[in-house]
């Protein structure tokens, strides 16, 4: 592809975005460059490659790699004076011209081809998503016996494959069992909602992934999905509307909440010091920032302590955006990944527990602890697993 092939493919792409022709309008402030959790080793920051963008020097953005770079934290997006959609159409599409020209970054490159060929990003097999069923006491009905239910509860492919996400989605399941909730899941027809892709510039791959997902919802009655991955809930929330979704979407933080009344008969005393971590996709990008914390709050015994930087402004793990695959690539440009400057903020502060309420959060965070030399002195729980401990005793 030439420099001119190039340009007219990405200014094609931009246009399918809404408010894109806005990175016209960039007064070139700097505010994104400083938000940016990457900003001080990217080569191209999200104002100097709107300028590219504009010089037409789009070739000069991809010789860099800085476009792999953003975790897709959304602050450079909020922050933005001409409300730019950085983090949904410059940066994306940028990265989709990668994936046309061969070029991705290998570890995700991988990730997006075992997604396209067995729905989730770690290459296993689709019959063993539901696995983790096995490991609770309780029954977790799927759909496909079940027919219906009020909630249909979205583990996600971290949820349902990663080792230690697993034990989240036990967690939160168990909750909903305690609670008396009418859920269930959909086992091995589930596969992955996507927002990865999208993010990672392989807008085709997710458009596939919503038509057979539109397409499994169809199949069963339910009134409501809610999952704890965080981009997931942003994707069914934000995007597959697009497509004509109409559920409603709850992430676990609003469900918990929601049930605070009967969980607060149910909790017992803990003894921690607990600090919260605003997940980029649950609070900078959808609101969600009292609610976990009124919900953390409630339970007796907790003494509850902020980070210097919360809510809006609170610093993104590094996973998001397919960050989480990406550890190879970002060590070429920095030594340090944002999560283990977060997890200092929490020790600054003497907590020793950090609450999280995305399921990328955790294994990042507990990574982060052992680079730091704090594992042993703070330890990372979603909500969930929270909630559970206090109803447990």
């Amino acid at each position: 592809m030439d420099v001119g092939e190039m340009l007219e493919t990405y200014f094609e792409r931009l246009s399918e975005v809404a408010e894109s022709e806005k990175y016209k309008q960039c007064l070139q402030c700097g505010t994104c460059g400083g938000s940016c959790p990457y900003g001080i080793a990217s080569p191209f920051t999200p104002r100097r490659m709107i300028l590219a963008i504009r010089a037409k020097l789009v070739d000069e953005i991809l010789e860099s790699g800085a476009h792999w770079l953003c975790t897709s934290c959304y602050t450079c997006s909020y922050r933005c004076p001409s409300q730019i959609p950085l983090t949904d159409g410059i940066i994306p599409a940028l990265r989709e011209l990668s994936l046309l020209e061969g070029n991705p970054p290998e570890e995700l490159a991988a990730a997006l081809m075992n997604i396209a060929r067995y729905g989730n990003p770690f290459r296993e097999s689709p019959r063993k998503r539901d696995n983790w069923t096995k490991e609770v006491e309780f029954e977790v009905p799927t759909l496909s016996k079940k027919k219906s239910a009020d909630v249909l509860f979205i583990p996600e492919c971290f949820g349902s494959y990663h080792r230690r996400c697993k034990e989240i989605t036990k967690a939160f399941a168990e909750v909903m069992y305690l609670l008396g909730t009418d859920f269930a899941i959909l086992g091995n027809e589930e596969r992955c909602i996507g927002d990865l892709t999208r993010l990672s510039g392989e807008f085709g791959l997710f458009e596939d992934l919503v038509e057979k997902n539109i397409k499994t919802f169809e199949k069963y009655e339910f009134n409501r999905i809610v999952t704890h991955d965080a981009h997931a809930y942003n994707a069914l929330r934000r995007e597959y509307p697009k497509y004509g979704f109409e559920k409603e979407v709850l992430h676990h933080t609003q469900f918990l909440f929601e049930n605070l009344d009967k969980l607060k008969d149910m909790f017992n005393e803990l003894d921690y010091v607990v600090t919260y971590h605003d997940s980029c996709y649950v609070g900078r990008r959808n609101g969600i920032f009292d609610e976990p914390r009124q919900v953390i709050q409630a339970i007796p015994g907790i003494k509850f302590v902020e980070m210097k930087r919360t809510r809006e402004n609170a610093l993104c793990c590094g996973g998001g955006g397919g960050g989480v695959w990406l550890d190879s690539f970002i060590k070429e440009f920095l030594k340090e990944r944002p999560a283990e400057d977060r997890v200092r903020e929490a020790a600054l502060v003497g907590a020793n527990v950090i609450v999280t309420a995305c399921t990328l959060d955790v294994p990042m965070f507990e990574d982060a602890l052992k680079m730091t030399g704090l594992e042993g002195q703070i330890e990372v729980k979603d909500i969930s697993e929270l909630v559970l401990e206090a109803i447990k005793g």
